[in-house]
């Protein structure tokens, strides 16, 4: 009779990295739950979470390397894979030099050691050429909070706001165990403001909402900045000690009149601004304020974010409590090598162009990456090893991405299944999934350290992340770099500086506490307690000043605020389905179950214009192509008119087909993927 067991570990069918109680029959999964005595989610699991035993148990599941022939793809054994891998790469190494590897790394079997791992192999084998799904998402957010705050991971701190504004960002979907948070602080009487392009789940728990045009809303927070001011609802104590550029910073804001920021935004500013700043006002500096996706894919993205930092900077919010947080982090051993080997007289692709990306993130542009492959300048890309990652599906442009990647003399994909970026592969490798692995993760609000458990072992020819860049690393002659045997030896490694073992962390399946929260942090830390270049918040940037960039957080319109009559709509895209982590969990039957098809949000009115009715199939057009798909009639408060909102990961309907890859914020280098001037015709 088979023994029946429940074992602890995170969940990572996203990274909102949930405790979960995995229940086994012997060796087959039975069924996932929530942990109810994880500080996190407290029992509660997404429709994601609950069904990732479906992905483990799915018979599309790749268990076998399957090699690119002339007849098409055939099954070979791992040793083979790996040698022939190994010495394709030394081979296009040595004609093209060591620059012309590179390695992306995604998502679909989790982001925390697996990027560091990805970052470590790359450098180990004299390439500077590390890519990933970041360049078009979270990277903008963390530099942009970066430049004004410096770049140390704040964050909100919920449990304890009397005040919390969501701004682009739709937690119910994106971050269910946040909607908790807000709903719990919400019990308690804080107040909750909700700022975004669409009305959202979140928006329809707000105390107020205010909704705004895509890629306005710098406008919206420089107008709130001079309300701030002009009422003297500051901490200038805290402006005085810890800050640079306030008289630069209070003179630009003048402009932002309510005219102003009313014509740009498209919402009442004369009634929402002040609105707004009172609530600010009597929170501060318990103001927990979140900057969202919804930022990133606009040309003006880093001096948005950059100027809602500058909030709280002027009311003292940072690293108080409330407000927005500093975590202490677990102290583990530093994996990358950008110390010991930075490699950047190598020339990172995309560093000279777009070098605050590289200076902050140390990533490449993985849109540069595509011209470059097809044009070979400024250098040969001839091979990418990629662990995990869609970008036929996830990155602007998926054509000109399905024609760059299947013109690689080499490209290796590893993943749990066969997916549309694997399908263009030379090698395709079987991953192992999130229950067949071990790694360290933080919950940092919480300064909780998790050890993940290996559930069950993976398959005979399926290796984890460690295992596959160790093998490759001592193929190539960089395995000194790798020395260690298996995750259980490189987990003990990350923690030696620690003071914590891993025998501890076993021991605490649902994560051990590291520290206490401690507030007001940078009163300890001298004459320079921000990690900025001049060590306090900066509202101006002489780093940026010297890159040639505006030192302020200026304000530039959206082209989309000037309709082109060729393309008179504005399309959004990447608004998070709860069943979906982007292009991930489509092929799983209950969660597509859940959302069969995408379709496109217009506005009530544009309909009407247009003689649509609900589920018509329309045909949107960008200036490089377009698809087809059905229209979801919003009412007239759910979406604003003239704007259009699409959601990416489906492989029939990629709305990435009709986004751009060829304009782009100047600072980080983001896609405009969240204002596309399109036209919609009915079919």
């Amino acid at each position: 009779m088979n023994e029946e067991r429940i074992v602890k570990t995170l969940c990572r069918m996203c990274d909102d990295r949930c405790g979960i109680d995995v229940h086994l029959n012997g060796d087959r999964i039975v069924k996932i739950e929530g942990d109810k005595s994880h500080v996190w989610n407290r029992g509660r699991l997404c429709i994601k979470g609950s069904h990732g035993a479906e992905m483990f148990n799915s018979p599309e599941r790749l268990k076998k390397p399957l090699k690119r022939t002339g007849n098409g793809f055939v099954e070979i054994p791992l040793e083979q894979a790996l040698d022939e891998i190994a010495e394709k790469i030394r081979e296009i190494q040595t004609r093209y030099g060591p620059r012309a590897v590179g390695v992306w790394k995604g998502e679909g079997v989790g982001f925390a050691q697996q990027e560091e791992l990805a970052r470590r192999w790359i450098h180990a084998i004299g390439s500077p050429n590390y890519f990933s799904n970041d360049s078009a998402c979270f990277a903008s957010r963390w530099i942009g909070n970066g430049l004004v705050l410096g770049p140390q991971g704040f964050q909100a701190d919920v449990d304890n706001a009397d005040c919390l504004i969501y701004w682009g960002q739709n937690p119910p979907n994106s971050h269910p165990n946040v909607t908790q948070q807000i709903n719990r602080a919400r019990a308690r009487g804080a107040r909750l403001i909700v700022i975004d392009v669409r009305f959202t789940q979140i928006a329809r728990l707000a105390d107020l909402f205010v909704q705004v045009r895509p890629g306005t809303d710098g406008a919206l927070a420089l107008g709130i900045i001079r309300e701030l001011i002009a009422n003297n609802w500051l901490d200038y104590q805290f402006i005085k000690n810890y800050t640079v550029g306030f008289e630069a910073l209070k003179k630009y804001a003048q402009q932002f009149t309510y005219d102003y920021v009313s014509r740009e935004t498209g919402c009442d500013a004369a009634w929402a601004v002040p609105q707004i700043a009172r609530e600010i006002r009597n929170s501060m500096p318990r103001t927990g304020i979140v900057v969202g996706n919804g930022f990133e894919h606009h040309e003006n993205g880093v001096n948005s974010i950059r100027a809602v930092a500058c909030i709280d900077g002027l009311i003292g919010s940072v690293d108080r409590k409330g407000g927005k947080y500093l975590p202490a982090g677990p102290g583990l051993q530093e994996l990358t090598l950008y110390n010991e080997k930075p490699l950047r007289h190598l020339e990172p692709l995309g560093a000279d162009r777009f070098p605050v990306q590289y200076d902050f993130r140390h990533e490449c542009h993985t849109m540069t990456l595509m011209n470059t492959i097809l044009s070979g300048k400024p250098y040969p890309i001839r091979a990418i090893i990629m662990t995990a990652a869609n970008p036929a599906i996830t990155n602007p442009n998926t054509r000109k991405v399905k024609k760059a990647l299947g013109s690689l003399d080499l490209l290796v994909v590893r993943d749990l299944f066969l997916t549309e970026t694997a399908e263009l592969a030379d090698y395709v490798l079987p991953a192992a999934t999130y229950l067949e692995r071990s790694e360290l993760v933080t919950h940092a609000l919480f300064h909780t350290l998790t050890l993940t458990r290996r559930v069950l072992p993976p398959p005979e020819e399926v290796q984890d992340e460690y295992q596959f860049f160790h093998d490759m690393a001592h193929r190539l002659g960089a395995g000194d770099y790798f020395p260690w045997k298996n995750e259980d030896e490189l987990n003990r490694w990350l923690l030696a500086d620690s003071g914590l073992t891993l025998e501890q962390l076993q021991e605490a399946p649902s994560g051990f506490q590291y520290a206490q929260p401690r507030y007001q942090k940078y009163l300890e830390q001298g004459e320079r307690p921000f990690r900025t270049p001049s060590g306090k918040i900066e509202f101006t940037s002489d780093y940026l000043k010297g890159y040639g960039y505006s030192e302020l957080p200026v304000y530039i319109p959206p082209r989309t605020n000037i309709p082109d009559p060729d393309y008179p709509y504005t399309l959004v895209t990447g608004a998070r389905k709860v069943m979906y982590c982007h292009a991930r969990g489509h092929n799983l039957p209950a969660l597509s179950q859940a959302l069969t098809a995408p379709e496109m949000e217009l506005h009530e009115a544009n309909a009407n214009d247009l003689g649509i009715q609900e589920g018509d199939v329309v045909r949107v057009t960008s200036r490089i192509g377009s698809i087809k798909i059905p229209v979801h009639i919003a009412s007239a408060d759910e979406i604003i008119p003239g704007v259009v909102q699409i959601t990416h990961g489906w492989r029939d309907t990629n709305v990435n087909e009709i986004t751009l890859d060829d304009t782009f914020d100047p600072i980080c280098g983001f896609p405009v993927m969240k204002s596309v001037p399109v036209r919609i015709e009915k079919e």
